[in-house]
């Protein structure tokens, strides 16, 4: 026990002997490696940043039920049972039909000559279900549901609500949103195989620099894993240093934004809710990015002394 203890730490030892031995090498991949790291962070932190807008959109959209006079309040009442049963369905509000004329005036107060024609008239307002998505991609499964014959039948003929200019609307938002979110995903992926090949080569050129200790540490005797390890620790610190920088170089990013921009939002990115996540959540990113970088450079490193080393798999 002790001795393997006595040879982990000089595997340790020597891997970072050799990453201070190999510093403009180590500066070439850790400069790739923190531009990937950077990215996946700022895609987490983007994309959970986008939940929230999101979120925030989709409480706001809502489809509309409008139901004729004819429908009681039992029909009426049946029909929010059935759309809260629904598994795209966050909440459903019903408003007869002198709630939908409150809500009516409440929203065109401003708007005298409207207010003053719907009480003229009477109240034109039908009776209303309001109906909140989990998800903008459940909305078209909610108007399937509305649109069936048993449903319809207890509808006027502009119900339900989502169609026309609103559809569109909402249709590019959730396209939108879809887009960014693979966009995502794409460019980390993107990044991550370049980081990968960076490093895979770096380490071959210290393998290529070093084969002549490494044909003497052959010669005495030295196991794999003594050979191997030294090289798993240099890409790790690769890693681990690169996950370091990068968090520094998002928290400038926040300090910049917030202090010398005064910005709040950028677009659908909402600064003041990212700079918020990421203080929260730092332990939890700084921790995500340690094990992503240390996976990426010892990945790449075992793969790299497989390859050129030689070496077997038992």
């Amino acid at each position: 026990m002790e001795r393997r203890l006595i040879t982990f730490w000089r595997i340790i030892h020597t891997g970072i002997v050799n990453f201070m031995r190999n510093v403009t090498l180590a500066v070439a991949a850790m400069a790739v490696m923190v531009v990937t790291l950077t990215i996946v962070l700022f895609s987490v932190i983007t994309n959970a940043t986008f939940e929230n807008t999101i979120a925030q959109i989709t409480n706001k959209i809502s489809v509309s039920a409008y139901l004729l006079d004819t429908t009681s309040e039992a029909q009426a009442k049946q029909l929010v049972t059935q759309l809260r049963r629904q598994p795209g369905v966050q909440r459903v509000q019903y408003l007869n039909k002198n709630d939908a004329l409150a809500a009516y005036v409440a929203q065109n107060k401003n708007n005298q000559s409207l207010i003053t024609a719907a009480a003229t008239v009477g109240n034109p307002i039908p009776a209303t279900i309001q109906i909140y998505p989990k998800d903008l991609n459940e909305i078209q499964d909610i108007k399937t549901f509305l649109v069936k014959p048993d449903n319809q039948k207890l509808q006027t003929p502009e119900s339900p609500s989502y169609n026309g200019d609103r559809k569109q609307a909402i249709d590019n938002i959730t396209h939108a949103t879809n887009v960014l979110r693979k966009i995502g995903v794409v460019t980390v992926a993107v990044f991550a195989v370049i980081c990968a090949l960076i490093i895979f080569n770096t380490i071959q050129m210290a393998i290529f620099n070093r084969r002549d200790e490494i044909t003497i540490m052959r010669l005495l005797g030295a196991g794999t894993t003594y050979i191997r390890g030294p090289f798993v620790v240099e890409s790790a610190i690769y890693g681990l240093l690169s996950a370091v920088f990068s968090i520094l170089i998002v928290n400038s990013a926040f300090l910049a934004s917030s202090n010398a921009l005064q910005a709040s939002s950028l677009g659908l990115l909402d600064i003041n809710y990212a700079n918020q996540y990421f203080e929260q959540h730092f332990l939890q990113l700084l921790t995500m990015q340690i094990a992503i970088g240390i996976i990426i450079g010892t990945v790449s490193s075992v793969i790299a002394t497989h390859r050129y080393l030689k070496f077997k798999i038992k």
